[in-house]
C-alpha cells in the first residue's frame, strides 16, 4: 500500500507580521517547524507503512527552505520526499494551497490514503486536507483518531465528536486529518536523521505537477485580503465605588443614561 503525508512548515512562533500589500505572512527571518498537527500525520503515515509492509511519501508545497520540513519527516521514518515549490505558488490561499497539492498527488501516481494533520497552526482553517480529497473527488474523513481497520480496497476509522465517535467505513483511495488522540509521534531516530541528510528530496515545479497558471498563488486564489489594521484601542472604563447599593444604583443610572433597561 502507498501512503502519502501532506505537511507544511509554519513559524515557530506566535509574533507573526502580515504583508500589508499582499495580506500573508512575512516568513522571513522566522524560524519554522513542521506544523505540530501533522507530526501525527507523519508517526500514522510510518504506523500503516510497518502494518502493512507498503510505503510512504511526504509532500510539502513551500519555499526551498522547507526542504527541511522533509528531511526531519524522512528522518521519522517516510521513505521519499517531494518539494512542490516555485514562485508561482507564492501567497496561495486554502484553494489554491488545495489545487496544488491535489495536482502533486496525481503526478506521483497510485496511492491508498493520503494523511494530513487536522489544520495548521498559522491559519488554523481546516480546509486544506478536505480541500485536496474534493480536488482530488476522493472521500475524506476529518478529525480522525484511529484508524480501525484498513485493506480488501477500505478503511474504518474513527472520528471524534464532541460528545463520543463516529465509526466511519471508505472505499480506498480515501483521505483523513489526523488528531493528536491517533498516537505518539516517535522522535527522529540516529540512524534516520544520517539517512535524510543524504536522501534526495525530489523539488516540482508549477510545470512538473501540470498546474494552470490561473489555479495556483495569490493569483489563483478566490479569498483575498482587501485590508489590514489594528482595531482601535479600548477607551478606559469607570470604576463605581460605594456600598453594594449604591454601585447597583450607580450602574442602574448610567443603563438608563444609554438607554439600555
Amino acid at each position: 500500500m502507498h501512503f502519502i503525508v501532506c505537511i507544511k512548515q509554519v513559524p515557530n512562533t506566535i509574533d507573526v507580521d502580515i504583508d500589508a500589500r499582499t495580506g500573508t505572512l512575512k516568513r522571513e527571518g522566522v524560524e519554522s517547524i513542521i506544523n505540530p498537527f501533522d507530526e501525527f500525520a507523519i508517526e500514522e503515515g510510518v504506523r500503516l507503512k510497518e502494518r502493512t509492509g507498503g510505503k510512504t511519501t511526504v509532500i510539502t508545497m513551500g519555499p526551498p527552505q522547507a526542504e527541511s520540513a522533509l528531511r526531519e519527516a524522512l528522518a521519522r521514518g517516510i521513505d521519499r520526499g517531494i518539494l512542490i515549490t516555485d514562485r508561482a505558488f507564492a501567497g496561495a490561499d486554502t484553494w489554491a494551497t488545495a489545487y496544488t497539492l491535489a495536482r502533486a498527488v496525481q503526478t506521483v501516481g497510485a496511492y491508498d490514503l493520503i494523511i494530513c494533520g487536522k489544520q495548521a497552526s498559522d491559519g488554523d482553517t481546516a480546509q486544506v486536507g478536505p480541500g485536496v480529497a474534493e480536488m482530488l473527488d476522493i472521500p475524506h474523513a476529518a478529525y480522525v483518531k484511529n484508524i480501525d481497520d484498513i485493506g480488501n480496497g477500505s478503511i474504518r476509522v474513527e472520528r471524534m465528536m464532541e460528545d463520543g465517535h463516529d465509526l466511519i467505513e471508505m472505499p480506498l483511495p480515501a483521505l483523513i486529518t489526523v488528531v493528536k488522540e491517533i498516537n505518539v509521534p516517535r522522535p527522529p531516530s540516529l540512524r534516520g536523521t544520517l539517512a535524510a541528510r543524504k536522501a534526495v528530496i525530489e523539488k516540482w515545479d508549477a510545470a512538473r505537477i501540470n498546474a494552470a497558471a490561473g489555479n495556483t498563488g495569490l493569483t489563483g486564489s478566490p479569498t483575498q485580503v482587501i485590508r489590514i489594521f489594528n482595531p482601535p484601542p479600548r477607551r478606559g472604563g469607570e470604576m463605581l465605588t460605594g456600598s453594594v447599593e449604591e454601585m447597583a444604583e450607580g450602574l442602574v443610572d448610567r443603563l438608563k443614561k444609554v438607554k439600555i433597561s
